[in-house]
């Protein structure tokens, strides 16, 4: 048959083709301690159990504001939108390279008009096809499926830290509400205050120091409610740069509020909690694209062979172009033997050896970060309710110690230095409050992005 040239060139390529000379991949042992440097906390009260790995952020943030804005984030943030596209430009290279494994295949009719024409030809062949014996091509194409995957990776990592900044940055907002309402309230009582002291000045009951100081007081609140009030409007601006869509007012916050986030996540072993790290994974599979790289690097020193053939039939007239009788083909098989390079076969392995060195480090560096920023988290979730206790308990005496500074202002006991201490103080605790109770939300976002295993990743 008139096929049977070049069916044979495709029967023979893929006989041909061998295995790769790159190095067999082997995952070296996690470069970090078996166990965490700080103990995860019970989390047998928490809505979560280690049965429900992988995590999924749809179960850690519960308010339905904050999933609402964070899935408008997924949907609008334009570095999330550029993390899926290079996915998709990586998955078109990768297809690229794996094309070079199967031969080209061309169909032509040409009718040329010079002296040594012989009319009409149509023909059917491939040009140069790399037999891939010692897989040079296959090697290209494996590192192009690594840098594929490493693509993927990287999507998936930007978007847990797209979850986890959104997150982080609603609750601050939350939090920032909550001090904008005290500075206010705040103001407020200090103002009726420093109204009623105006009054008593009047008629020579204060004197002229007390006055000063309930004026410093309410002036020192009323400059609170104008900086957080600035930094309330900061908060809703980088959130709104975050999502990349404008928020309505049903999306935020009014303050902190239980049940916005779960109480705790189950961590892991270490080499469990890590390795499924998205940046983590990324690294290994830069890693293993580079060891494929050598096997390309290594295939340059031996003989490359090239399939050059076609089949088809030529006429002087068109009519009798496809009749029997008309056929030709041809078979050019070209052999190419590295002989003398200059060296320059020998540096391409050096650097294609040092390319993966320089992954192995960094490889390992991505699980040391991952195992450091998850240790971070640990420590603060260790010790964070015992903050917390001990900061309302210390809240609570504020109060009541300003409450008796009072009543003994009031009956001329203590004078208004006393008092103005007393209030300080109680402002101050109040506010530290609202940072610790902000602190134990933002951590298990903290957790939640240094872990990096999230479940409802597509």
């Amino acid at each position: 048959m008139r096929h049977t040239a070049v069916i044979s060139l495709l029967a023979l390529s893929s006989v041909l083709s061998a295995c790769t000379l790159a190095p067999k991949y082997i995952q070296s042992a996690p470069p970090v301690a078996t166990a965490w440097p700080v103990e995860a906390p019970a989390a047998s009260d928490a809505p979560l159990n280690a049965s429900d790995a992988p995590l999924k952020w749809r179960d850690l943030f519960t308010d339905p504001r904050l999933q609402a804005t964070i899935n408008l984030a997924l949907e609008q943030n334009r570095d999330l939108r550029v993390a899926a596209l290079n996915v998709e430009k990586a998955q078109a290279q990768y297809r690229i390279a794996r094309a070079d494994l199967l031969p080209a295949i061309d169909a032509s009719i040409s009718n040329p008009r010079n002296q040594d024409s012989q009319g009409y030809t149509a023909s059917l062949g491939l040009s140069a096809y790399e037999v891939d014996l010692f897989g040079r091509v296959r090697s290209l194409k494996n590192a192009a499926v690594e840098s594929f995957f490493a693509e993927r990776e990287n999507r998936n990592a930007v978007q847990i830290s797209l979850i986890a900044a959104v997150a982080t940055q609603w609750l601050t907002l939350a939090a920032d509400h909550d001090q904008l309402w005290l500075a206010r309230e705040t103001y407020k009582t200090r103002a009726d205050a420093l109204t009623i002291a105006e009054g008593r000045a009047r008629i020579g009951v204060l004197s002229d120091q007390d006055l000063a100081s309930i004026e410093v007081l309410a002036q020192t609140a009323r400059a609170d409610v104008a900086r957080l009030q600035t930094v309330v409007d900061q908060d809703k601006a980088a959130l709104t740069l975050l999502t990349g869509a404008p928020l309505t007012a049903d999306l935020l916050p009014d303050g902190l509020k239980d049940g916005q986030v779960a109480q705790s996540l189950p961590v892991g072993l270490p080499s469990d909690a890590l390795l499924d790290r998205p940046d983590v994974l990324a690294a290994e599979h830069d890693l293993k694209s580079a060891n494929a790289n050598i096997g390309a690097a290594r295939a340059a020193f031996f003989p490359r062979i090239s399939l050059t053939g076609s089949t088809g039939s030529s006429s002087s007239d068109l009519d009798d172009l496809f009749k029997s009788g008309n056929g030709a083909w041809s078979f050019v098989p070209t052999i190419s033997i590295p002989l003398f390079a200059g060296g320059a076969n020998a540096a391409s392995l050096k650097s294609a050896e040092a390319s993966r060195d320089i992954a192995v480090a960094q490889y390992e560096k991505a699980i040391q970060s991952a195992f450091s920023e998850v240790s971070d988290a640990l420590a603060v979730r260790a010790r964070i309710d015992e903050r917390l206790n001990a900061q309302t308990a210390a809240t609570d005496a504020a109060q009541r110690s300003l409450t008796l500074s009072q009543a003994r202002y009031d009956n001329g006991v203590d004078s208004y230095l006393t008092l103005q201490d007393a209030q300080r103080t109680l402002y101050a605790s109040q506010q530290t409050l609202i940072g610790l109770q902000a602190l134990r939300a933002t951590n298990l976002v903290a957790l939640y992005k240094a872990l990096g295993d999230d479940g409802s990743l597509q």
